[in-house]
């Protein structure tokens, strides 16, 4: 940070030196000016913007009430003042950066909390099943979900499975996929299910609003199924909703505490203060 900001001033400021009419800027504003400077220096590098001069800088000296001439005299008088230097300047313009930075880094903070309070309340388990097993090929048909009323968000589809030795399928796998309302699959994910070793599988399907079902197949080859004998436990699938549509909800079901409630912002607008004031004087 100092080294961006004495690029800045050296070859932009200092170079040019003092001039004979002398209209010092306090240092205290110096810093502030600085600080604006050195943000719209940073994003003109950022973008590869070229600044071969002082001309972007001039709106940040007229929002201070300073010409460009003004700060070439201040840095100039530094050279001329025994108890001053421009480092300290330069170090308090770093200071107000740093500061501003905790702020945003905080409010940052305070809107990722309150975006991860909103997706946590309106999670939801849409199913849950603690143990399938199967060993028949009639039972295979419980392996094959289908869920409606998707709405846009995530699926979290997870569980564990063992498939015995007994099962005489092989290559078998587990898919699960979005469809929209022409059938048109999405998201889709597929796994080869390993035999003789417990394992887990979680994946998450990103649905817009495209999306209309859910489809699990827990257990397919592309063939005719031979004798099955597998187990699944703890499958699960929750739903977690987008950010800004959680956030819209939180907001919906408190707006009836009272600091959200259009009565407490009508109680501050000037026309109800001034009934508020008339009423007051008419009882008295």
């Amino acid at each position: 940070m100092k080294k961006l900001i004495r690029i800045f001033l050296l070859p932009g400021l200092v170079a040019l030196g003092a001039c004979a009419r002398e209209k010092i800027i306090p240092d205290g504003e110096l810093a502030r000016i600085f600080r604006d400077a050195y943000l719209i220096n940073a994003y003109t590098a950022d973008q590869g913007i070229r600044t071969d001069s002082l001309e972007i800088y001039e709106p940040v000296f007229r929002q201070y009430g300073y010409t460009t001439e003004d700060v070439r005299n201040t840095i100039g008088n530094f050279s001329r003042r025994k108890s001053a230097k421009l480092s300290d300047v330069v170090e308090q313009s770093i200071a107000l950066l740093e500061q501003e930075n905790d702020y945003y880094k905080y409010e940052v903070g305070v809107l990722d909390t309150i975006d991860n309070i909103a997706r946590r309340r309106y999670t939801r388990t849409l199913l849950s099943d603690s143990l399938i097993r199967v060993g028949t090929l009639r039972d295979t048909a419980r392996l094959r979900l289908r869920m409606e009323d998707i709405r846009p968000g995530e699926y979290v589809v997870s569980f564990s499975y063992l498939i015995d030795s007994l099962d005489d399928n092989r290559n078998v796998r587990a898919a699960f996929w979005l469809e929209d309302a022409a059938g048109k699959h999405r998201e889709e994910v597929s796994h080869l299910l390993r035999r003789r070793q417990r394992a887990e599988i979680k994946r998450t399907l990103r649905a817009d609003t495209s999306a209309r079902l859910l489809i699990l197949e827990l257990y397919r080859n592309g063939k005719p199924l031979k004798r099955p004998d597998v187990t699944f436990h703890n499958l699960e699938v929750r739903y977690i909703p987008a950010t800004e549509t959680a956030v819209d909800s939180l907001y919906t079901d408190q707006s009836h505490i009272s600091i959200f409630a259009d009565e407490f912002f009508a109680a501050f607008a000037p026309d109800s203060l001034q009934s508020a004031l008339h009423g007051a004087g008419d009882r008295q």
